[in-house]
C-alpha cells in the first residue's frame, strides 16, 4: 500500500484498535445485529441470543458507554429500559454487512434466509466495496498511505481536486467504471 507504513505499534494513531476496543468480541456484534433487527429490551436480547445475563449486562453497558446504544425509558412502562441504536451505532452498519458477507464467502456454507436486499427493488445487495471519494470501486492495488500534508498530491506531483461526494441514494454506474478501468 505504498512506501509509507502505518506505525503498527502506535495504537492511538489508527482507528482500528479503537474500534476493536469497543466492538472486538463476538457478543458485541451479536447485540448490534439484534439491534439492527429491532430488538430493544434486555429480556429480548437474552432470549434471542442465548447469552448469559452477566455477559449481556456487561456488553450493553459497554455499548452504551461508547455511544453505540442509548438507554431510553420504555414509553408504555417507564420502569423498563429500551436500548436504541445511536447515529454512531447506525454508522457500524457497513462494517456489519462487510463482516456478514465475508462470513458467507469464507465460512462454512451458509444459505441465508432471510436475504438482505435493497428496499427499492428487493434484490440482494451487492458486495460491500471500498469506494473512492468519487464512487470508483477500489482494490488493494489502488490503496496507498500518504502523509496528511500530501493529500491530493499525485505520484507525478500534480494536484488532484476532490470530486462530488457520494451520499445515500447516490447511483454509481458500475459498468462505466469497469470500462474506464479496463481502458486505462
Amino acid at each position: 500500500m505504498g512506501d509509507i507504513r502505518e506505525p503498527l505499534r502506535e495504537l492511538t494513531e489508527c482507528g482500528l484498535p479503537q474500534a476493536l476496543e469497543v466492538m472486538g468480541e463476538r457478543w458485541s456484534f451479536m447485540i448490534l445485529r439484534a439491534s439492527f433487527n429491532g430488538l430493544h429490551h434486555f429480556e429480548e436480547f437474552l432470549s434471542e441470543l442465548g447469552i448469559a445475563r452477566n455477559i449481556l449486562s456487561n456488553r450493553l453497558a459497554k455499548l452504551v458507554e461508547h455511544g453505540i446504544l442509548r438507554r431510553d425509558p420504555c414509553p408504555d412502562d417507564r420502569r423498563k429500559i429500551e436500548y436504541r441504536l445511536t447515529e454512531k451505532g447506525f454508522d457500524l452498519l457497513p462494517a456489519m454487512v462487510a463482516l456478514r458477507q465475508w462470513g458467507q464467502k469464507y465460512g462454512q456454507e451458509v444459505i441465508e434466509n432471510p436475504v438482505l436486499v435493497d428496499e427499492r427493488d428487493r434484490l440482494p445487495i451487492g458486495p460491500t466495496s471500498i469506494l473512492s471519494h468519487d464512487g470508483r470501486i477500489l482494490g488493494p492495488q489502488d490503496l496507498h498511505l500518504v502523509e496528511r500534508s500530501n493529500l491530493g498530491i499525485r505520484a507525478d506531483g500534480s494536484k488532484a481536486e476532490a470530486g462530488e461526494a457520494l451520499g445515500n441514494g447516490s447511483v454509481v454506474d458500475l459498468e462505466a467504471l469497469r470500462k474506464a478501468r479496463d481502458a486505462a
